[in-house]
């Protein structure tokens, strides 16, 4: 059974600066696979508080090379080699965060020599995370171009990440056929600005992709005070369950899908 921890759900410049919400990404856990994706500002801390612990981590995924998506990348690689004693565990990123882009350069070249494999990925690649997990990479549209989600096989279904991004069709087709759709939420209903998602767009992404449930995390400011009203109002426009994350939240996936405050 998959369990995918929400261990911090607030994303956005303002919403980070003032940690509203924790910024310390998704934790994904399933029996051949610890994988911590998108580790922003306090990740480290927030998985000890959740009894997540970091030496273990065997993948660390990076969508791109913005603050509240990578800044505890670094420490977190030192967790799994074990402070640099086991050369161990894969480092996925979009080409700003691997091999860094105009001024770009998020992942030190230290950093990057403890890990056994670095991949720098790009949309419609499809890897191997540790030799078994098909993860097939998927488009966005962001200020930084290189932006990229993932969509990932588990044992249980198929799970998939948008990472920061505006709607567009290869979207929304690259995410069809999920259980569980994770949506980064920046923007609220009636709020809709460039590269980012707001509600409208959220509903029309889930309305086409179909997943079982869609789940609502890296909430902007704007977005924290309402998250429930705007996942409720995505479900009645849908017909698809839509839950906002918060803080702590994990969701176990196994035959059906449950969700809980450990």
């Amino acid at each position: 059974m998959a369990k995918i921890t929400f261990i911090g759900t607030g994303g956005g410049r303002i919403a980070t600066i003032l940690q509203k919400r924790a910024t310390g990404g998704i934790y994904i856990a399933d029996n051949r696979l610890l994988m911590h994706v998108d580790p922003g500002p306090g990740a480290l801390v927030k998985m000890l508080e959740l009894d997540l612990n970091p030496l273990q981590t065997d993948a660390i995924f990076v969508s791109h090379a913005h603050p509240d998506h990578y800044t505890d990348a670094e420490i977190l690689i030192e967790a799994m080699t074990s402070g640099g004693k086991y050369k161990r565990g894969t480092l996925i990123g979009s080409e700003s965060v691997i091999n860094g882009i105009n001024n770009y350069r998020p992942i030190s070249f230290y950093h990057k020599k403890l890990v056994k494999k670095v991949k720098s990925v790009k949309p419609g690649d499809k890897i191997l995370v540790n030799d078994w997990y098909e993860m097939e990479i998927t488009p966005a549209l962001h200020s930084d171009e290189t932006t990229v989600g993932f969509k990932l096989i588990l044992e249980k279904g198929t799970v998939s990440y948008t990472s920061d991004t505006q709607i567009f069709d290869e979207l929304i087709e690259a995410h069809k056929g999920v259980k569980v759709l994770i949506v980064c939420l920046t923007r609220p209903l009636n709020g809709k600005i460039p590269f980012h998602m707001s509600t409208e767009d959220a509903a029309g992404l889930i309305r086409q992709v179909k997943p079982k449930i869609a789940i609502l995390t890296h909430m902007g400011l704007k977005v924290i005070s309402t998250a429930s009203q705007q996942a409720n109002w995505i479900t009645k426009e849908t017909g698809i369950t839509t839950i906002a994350a918060f803080d702590g939240m994990r969701i176990y996936m196994d035959d059906k899908i449950e969700i809980k405050k450990d």
